[in-house]
């Protein structure tokens, strides 16, 4: 059974050609007070058709590297 990783995030930069940026949130407890904070974890995606703005919420999925820092590809836009 081969499952692909899938993250959903918002996309904070659409600068550079078929490649976005998107930030993935989640949150991390502190071992001695117990408190949830949120951490932000930032991806490179593969977008082909430069279709993906900033501020839209997106899914990416894991695959094969693209280049040296994408190893992410968009799957679909939830939202604009």
């Amino acid at each position: 059974m081969n499952k692909k990783v899938r993250r959903t995030g918002q996309v904070l930069s659409d600068v550079t050609e078929k490649t976005i940026i998107v930030g993935v949130s989640w949150s991390q407890k502190d071992r001695l007070y117990k408190k949830a904070s949120r951490r932000l974890t930032r991806l490179v995606a593969h977008d082909p058709k430069n279709e993906a703005k900033i501020g839209d919420n997106v899914i990416i999925e894991f695959s094969k590297p693209i280049s040296k820092t994408k190893k992410w590809k968009l799957v679909e836009i939830l939202e604009k």
